[in-house]
């Protein structure tokens, strides 16, 4: 009977008190992004080819979790499409973006490209172009993609320079 009463009196003490405590704000947020990238340039194994030479195209699609205003950790798929010859790639482009001020930001990913023996870094400058509304921007980003890979002849770099646009939200 005595903790039934000691009970009551908690729980009675916790309703009256308990809506008088301010809820901490989240500060994480969810967003997004999605897109196209397009490799200009890239030299790898002493060969430069070009946008021209063998045309790639990627979709980029994240997911965004902002910690704060200037700092966000985000998580991108990208599915790559290559003409010649033809074959889809997808690359798991994990990485970290600092809002530097005036729309813009700057960052780098890892790349792990599945089913290839290519793994490596991409750093990015980004900047948004125009609001499209509802919290959602259009935006550009310089790529830089840097990767170490094995064609099965030995191990070389390739270094590529590539613009994605896109819209995040």
């Amino acid at each position: 009977m005595r903790a039934r009463r000691l009970v009551i009196a908690i729980v009675a003490v916790v309703s009256f008190f308990g809506p008088l405590v301010a809820a901490a704000p989240a500060q994480d947020t969810l967003g997004g992004h999605i897109g196209f990238v397009l490799p200009l340039a890239t030299r790898a194994n002493g060969t430069t080819s070009t946008i021209s030479d063998d045309f790639v195209i990627g979709f980029p699609t994240g997911i965004t979790v902002r910690r704060s205003q200037t700092f966000a950790f985000d998580l991108e798929l990208v599915p790559v499409i290559q003409n010649d010859p033809l074959h889809v790639d997808l690359t798991l482009h994990p990485g970290a973006v600092w809002g530097l001020g005036n729309g813009w930001g700057a960052g780098a990913r890892l790349a792990f490209d599945v089913n290839k023996a290519s793994w490596g870094f991409t750093p990015i400058l980004n900047h948004g172009l125009l609001n499209v509304g509802r919290g959602a921007t259009l935006f550009g980003e310089l790529v830089l993609p840097i990767r170490f890979q094995d064609d099965g002849n030995g191990t070389f770099t390739s270094i590529g320079v590539g613009v994605h646009i896109g819209v995040g939200f």
